[in-house]
């Protein structure tokens, strides 16, 4: 049994890393590397809405609602709502809305929570396309006419995630994530993409069809992650939903460990609600090809607990003696496998990413803190966050707060 531990423990993650790889390559050669970055001509231009929910966002706002404005989309609105702030972001958008014409807000007096805040926009966008962004973000120029280029091409498009790209960089946590969302984030939407099912759109920058966010019911008022959840439900209708690399989106990290605690618990949490609610996905053959993501889910958590467990008992061994055997968290040659495999995977993925950052693969760098770091903060957040998920009484708006910005959102 102990030596079943170890295996999990440290195979499992072995053969994610190699799957993503093997799956990001494949997306790169077939519809990356040698193909031009030039903007696509499109046969028209429909009217686009950009969707900005905010919360107390003084200190970003203003430069986020400037960022969209610059686009070179030749039609497009830009619908703000403002979520009960208590801060000075009503009395930013009422200036903004007053000297922008392409500038409307809308401004709640209550908290409402984000997903509400994202249907109350909804309802008032006069765009087929709608795109949602993070109060924080900078949303490149070109962005729109990659994300609208797909819709173009078919009815069932229902959704194009864009691609986050990290713009604080003066910490180690921050210098971190700029690894982490290339190695990570970046390539399992490259191999989700291949296999047909992206499970999780980035929220941060996110295309959506309007009338597939209204065949589902549009988000779900008491989840705690939007964009996760959202996915779940264009997939479950058969909405086709892609994967743009070029769409960038400038985003602030955090650059704090309490930030990254609290964002990596609001991910974990919001996984796991995702997986409580759609459980009935076994109950339909149709829904056969989210079996597999659904299981591996489940065995990540698993993977987590194992890890965080005997982890505590490998270290409690050095200072009590235990009558049991105890698994190794560091053993021999299978660690060294483990670390140089996720190297090689931060090494491929910023290569890719070297397309859209001409400097990026200096970061390689600082991803060699990614192991001992990260993984340890993903498994204790999803040991923490998992009871909460399954054990939170649903049906309540999920009330939000304004997350870290980095320091840079400070300026």
């Amino acid at each position: 049994m102990v030596s079943f531990l170890e295996n999990f423990i440290f195979y499992y993650p072995l053969a994610m890393s190699i799957a993503w790889i093997v799956g990001a390559l494949y997306f790169y050669y077939r519809r990356e590397a040698g193909t031009s970055r030039r903007l696509p001509v499109l046969k028209e231009y429909p009217f686009v809405s950009i969707l900005i929910p905010a919360h107390n966002e003084e200190d970003s706002i203003e430069n986020t609602v400037l960022a969209a404005l610059a686009s070179t989309y030749p039609e497009f609105e830009i619908i703000v709502v403002d979520d009960g702030s208590k801060d000075s972001t009503p009395q930013i958008l009422a200036r903004l809305a007053h000297t922008q014409p392409r500038v409307r807000a809308l401004i709640m007096k209550q908290n409402m929570g984000k997903p509400s805040a994202l249907r109350y926009g909804l309802l008032a966008c006069r765009g087929e396309i709608v795109v949602t962004i993070d109060a924080d973000a900078y949303l490149d120029p070109n962005a729109l006419r990659w994300m609208v280029s797909h819709f173009l091409t078919g009815p069932r498009v229902g959704a194009v995630t864009g691609n986050p790209r990290v713009r604080n960089r003066t910490t180690l946590l921050a210098k971190i994530q700029v690894g982490e969302y290339s190695s990570i984030i970046g390539m399992i939407k490259r191999t989700q993409r291949i296999l047909g099912k992206v499970l999780t759109v980035s929220g941060v920058i996110v295309a959506f069809r309007k009338r597939a966010l209204l065949d589902v019911g549009m988000w779900d008022h008491d989840m705690i992650t939007d964009d996760i959840n959202v996915t779940w439900k264009l997939e479950k209708q058969f909405w086709d939903i892609r994967y743009e690399p070029n769409a960038l989106c400038w985003i602030l990290v955090p650059e704090t460990l309490r930030g990254l605690w609290k964002q990596r618990v609001r991910w974990a949490q919001g996984g796991g609600e995702v997986i409580r609610r759609h459980l009935d996905v076994w109950l339909d053959w149709r829904q056969r090809r989210l079996w597999p993501i659904y299981i591996e889910y489940v065995v990540s958590v698993l993977w987590s607990y194992t890890y965080v467990i005997f982890g505590f008992l490998w270290l409690l061994s050095f200072m009590l003696p235990l009558d049991f055997p105890v698994v190794r968290i560091l053993p021999d040659w299978k660690g060294t496998v483990l670390v140089t495999m996720s190297l090689i995977q931060s090494l491929v993925a910023l290569y890719i990413d070297s397309r859209y950052e001409k400097n990026i693969m200096w970061y390689h760098f600082w991803v060699i803190w990614y192991p001992f770091f990260y993984w340890l903060i993903a498994a204790l957040a999803t040991v923490w966050a998992t009871p909460k998920a399954l054990l939170r009484k649903m049906g309540k708006p999920a009330i939000w707060t304004s997350p870290d910005r980095g320091l840079q959102g400070k300026l």
